[in-house]
């Protein structure tokens, strides 16, 4: 897979503010006072597990703000698969830029290459046993959102909404608060422009048949067995997109995706995603 990188202007305040965090008052004082301030290196970083990449050029960012001069060669695109022992960057220059920058880096790789790798392992299973797209959610690190959705997308799934603004996905306590599926689908209708889409979260097929009687562009079915999952797909029968919702994980996904939702989402992936082992080592010192 080919991904067009994120655009620079997006993601330099982020590394910026994880430098300002990590400097602190004094900057590296480990660094400057052990390694010579005209000692050259290389190094690599490698993954020590199997998984997929994300971030690297976030990661090579790092390394850029830090010392200008650095060469930073990113060797694995985002989406890449790798194994144990693969490097997938390689950068020379001034090793005391290269430690003090090391752990900025390594921790944005390390992240968003482990929400892909959790991507792709539900994305393997899910086509295995259907047609669903697996999709991420608004639960995600605080101003970290479109750096983890670009890593969904790195591991083969797709995105869901960015913000609050870009869809209407009227959920249960919309539902309550405003009288019922059918009041909160019609003043959404009311109140939306003609270009956007209109998602409801149901928890029961009685309200997804309330549902479907007004019309609306998606259903979020919350919390269904896989047989209720393929009762709600036939009541639908393509009027609408289907998503299925609910704690779902590479053990569930499988009976899921059978179903014949169009859409699986899955919050874990970008709030929980354990982290690829990542790691950098260095090659030569001059």
């Amino acid at each position: 897979m080919t991904l067009s990188p994120l655009p620079r202007l997006m993601i330099e305040p982020l590394v910026r503010a994880a430098f300002l965090e990590d400097l602190g008052r004094a900057g590296d004082i480990t660094t400057d006072a052990v390694i010579p301030a005209g000692l050259a290196f290389s190094a690599v970083i490698g993954s020590r597990q199997p998984g997929v990449v994300a971030g690297l050029d976030v990661a090579a960012l790092a390394f850029g703000l830090i010392d200008p001069t650095l060469r930073v060669e990113i060797l694995r695109g985002d989406g890449t698969a790798v194994a144990p022992g693969d490097p997938v960057l390689k950068v020379e220059g001034n090793a005391r830029a290269i430690l003090t920058g090391e752990r900025v880096a390594l921790n944005f790789a390390s992240h968003l290459s482990g929400i892909a790798t959790a991507t792709h392992s539900l994305v393997s299973v899910a086509r295995a046993h259907g047609k669903a797209q697996v999709v991420c959610t608004r639960k995600t690190t605080p101003g970290l959102r479109a750096l983890e959705k670009h890593a969904v997308k790195a591991g083969g799934g797709s995105n869901h909404r960015f913000g609050l603004d870009d869809a209407v996905l009227i959920k249960d306590n919309h539902i309550a608060v405003a009288g019922g599926v059918s009041a909160a689908i019609a003043r959404a209708k009311a109140h939306a422009g003609h270009m956007v889409k209109i998602e409801v979260e149901v928890d029961t097929l009685p309200q997804l048949d309330a549902a479907m009687a007004v019309g609306v562009d998606a259903v979020l079915l919350d919390n269904m067995d896989p047989a209720t999952l393929a009762q709600a797909v036939r009541i639908v029968n393509g009027r609408a997109l289907t998503e299925a919702s609910g704690r779902i994980n590479r053990e569930t996904i499988g009976p899921v995706a059978a179903s014949g939702v169009d859409l699986i989402s899955v919050g874990w992936i970008t709030h929980s995603a354990p982290v690829l082992d990542l790691g950098l080592d260095a090659l030569e010192a001059a």
